[in-house]
């Protein structure tokens, strides 16, 4: 037998160890739900009578009877987000798939889903990450009405995912299934859109002519291409079991995408507690499915923003983690994808040359994953994973071995002949806090930046720096004031095109922030979700224009080289916040701002009274 690999099983039993009384507590509150099976024998006639009021005859006689598996859906369907729009016929074919098993299905309720891509530099991006834990507690809501023997989340986006799981997992007594809706079409290569991007940046390119670029390369129903943190979501799902083996990147609208999802509906009424394949996702999510997570997030160069999120889901399930996990496991697995922003290739492109079936068995076959956790597709572990779903004429879907090699060396690689030999993240620390940086998509000059800080409280102020011609050297930016409690950690992307501008001018360049960059964090080096953040007393709101600043992505250092005299007497001045809580819903939001933990504890509002607010 395998010996797996002694950072995983180190890190794995670190975990475990700093997890045990929160996760015996959440155990031992599943277990007590899981014995009051079948739910709705719980509600009295008058409950029952108005859950099912307005289901069609068939389904009331079903639900009536209180026997019969009913799956609870919880939908984050809106149709101006291109990822979820192809919801919009889920419900009726669930429903259609449940009844040819002899269960039912109805819409428990929906979530709030957001589009990032949207709300970037805009006023409403400050609600992005706190619509995570709006989405937990929707989902929790949705549940409630105790009707339901297990649930299919509908969600594929940003927070959308992260949250769903959040709130499914406080019902971790019942099994769940997320049902993906794939990706769009490749549109135009990512890097005709970034050149177009800065091209406009430097006024080189007008308005027409970016809206032309971006409108090619978003142009139809299905998640973005890029490898951001939607399809990172996606990867995460499949790698720690909760999707059908190789759902995650079939694209919409297809009959193989349309027998997936019967299919997962099919899976969801087999695994509830009324059968003996029973499977609560509290138990598919624990300390091994976390850490096999991470290593598949740190394999294929996924977003940062899961530096959050994965904190979050797990201690959601009572499991604690931090960036110290990340860390340790970074150096143990290796990059095994090219997929912008890390490479050129679209998911589209990785999932034709190997995709999620290959990387799982690259990382299987080096002992680097935990090949007996509990996933939704049985009792084969995580080796079901390594195969692909298809279409028979006869049996129609079936699943068989996929690729055992890359079917292109340029995207998808060997354990043997990787990218890079680690993950491509790493924790900084020093003087300035804690952080974590992106650094596959950094080129190796520039893992180390010495320069002069400038600093800016607004991604617009350095925007407006580099039109006034101010930004022609050598610097690293510091934006500072980004954090959960100042304005909701909004995703700094603006920043993107500016920076990169700069970086191909030849000066050095990095970023220093409190808020975040997502999965488009590329060739610039980012120190990114610095920790405490400045409005919690972090030491990033004492930087002064003309610091020197170290950013060593080689050694994890983040350090601001001034006399450690001058720079412990030093102390911040807060700006004027006020601008940060009002207009486009933000004054409905103050709580969260008030509560928020640390982004190194997940940026969690809902447990803050569990969660450390300090990293």
């Amino acid at each position: 037998m395998s010996t797996l690999h002694s950072t995983v099983e180190a890190v794995t039993e670190r975990i475990r160890n700093k997890s045990k009384p929160t996760r015996d507590s959440y155990l031992a509150r599943l277990d007590k739900l899981a014995d009051r099976h079948p739910h709705r024998g719980a509600l009295s006639c008058t409950n029952i009578a108005h859950a099912v009021a307005a289901v069609p005859a068939d389904d009331k006689i079903v639900l009536h009877a209180e026997t019969a598996t009913n799956i609870g859906i919880v939908t984050s369907y809106n149709d101006m987000l291109s990822a979820h729009q192809p919801y919009h016929d889920y419900p009726d074919q669930i429903r259609r798939a449940a009844r040819t098993v002899g269960a039912t299905a109805q819409v428990a309720g929906g979530t709030p889903a957001m589009c990032d891509g949207v709300t970037q530099g805009q006023d409403g991006m400050e609600l992005s990450l706190f619509s995570r834990d709006v989405i937990a507690m929707s989902t929790a809501v949705a549940l409630s009405h105790n009707m339901f023997d297990a649930t299919l989340c509908l969600g594929i986006c940003d927070k959308i995912v992260p949250g769903l799981l959040m709130g499914a997992l406080a019902f971790g007594h019942l099994p769940a299934i997320f049902v993906p809706a794939g990706p769009m079409t490749t549109g135009i290569p990512n890097k005709e859109k970034a050149r177009t991007r800065q091209r406009y940046a430097e006024g080189k390119a007008d308005r027409a002519e970016l809206l032309a670029s971006e409108s090619a390369s978003y142009h139809g129903p299905g998640t973005c291409t890029f490898y951001g943190t939607a399809n990172s979501n996606q990867m995460l799902m499949e790698i720690m079991g909760l999707h059908l083996p190789g759902a995650a990147f079939v694209n919409p609208g297809t009959p193989l995408r349309q027998a997936l999802t019967d299919a997962a509906t099919h899976r969801a009424a087999a695994i509830t507690a009324k059968g003996n394949e029973y499977t609560p996702v509290g138990r598919v999510i624990d300390e091994k499915a976390i850490v096999n997570g991470i290593a598949g997030l740190l394999a294929t160069g996924g977003s940062t923003n899961h530096t959050l999120h994965l904190v979050a889901i797990a201690r959601a399930a009572g499991i604690i983690i931090n960036w110290d996990d990340f860390d340790d496991l970074s150096h143990a697995v290796p990059l095994l994808t090219h997929v912008y922003p890390s490479g050129q290739a679209d998911v589209n492109q990785f999932h034709a040359a190997g995709g999620m079936a290959l990387v799982i068995r690259e990382l299987l076959d080096a002992n680097l994953l935990h090949p007996d956790t509990l996933t939704v597709a049985g009792p084969g572990g995580l080796a079901q994973y390594t195969q692909e779903p298809f279409l028979d004429d006869e049996r129609g879907i079936d699943w068989r071995e996929g690729p055992r090699e890359s079917l292109d060396l340029d995207i998808v690689a060997p354990v043997a002949k990787p990218f890079l030999a680690d993950g491509g993240l790493r924790l900084m620390h020093g003087n300035l806090g804690r952080a974590v940086i992106k650094t596959s998509a950094v080129k190796p000059e520039h893992g180390v930046i010495e320069a002069p800080a400038k600093v800016f409280h607004s991604q617009s102020a350095l925007k407006a720096a580099f039109e006034a011609g101010e930004l022609d050297q050598d610097f690293v930016a510091v934006v500072a004031w980004q954090g959960p409690r100042a304005n909701g950690m909004p995703e700094l992307h603006q920043l993107t095109p500016v920076l990169g501008v700069l970086l191909d001018r030849g000066h050095k360049v990095a970023l220093v922030t409190d808020g975040r960059m997502s999965g488009a964090s590329g060739k610039v080096p980012a120190a990114i979700h610095v920790s405490p953040e400045c409005l919690l007393g972090g030491p990033l709101a004492k930087v002064r224009d003309g610091d020197i600043l170290r950013v060593n992505s080689t050694t994890g250092e983040l350090d601001a080289l001034v006399d450690a005299d001058v720079w412990a007497a030093r102390t911040s001045d807060v700006p004027d916040l006020s601008s940060n809580t009002e207009n486009m819903g933000r004054e409905l939001f103050s709580v969260f701002r008030q509560h928020v933990s640390s982004a190194e504890t997940g940026a969690i509002s809902m447990f803050a009274s569990n969660a450390t607010t300090a990293a």
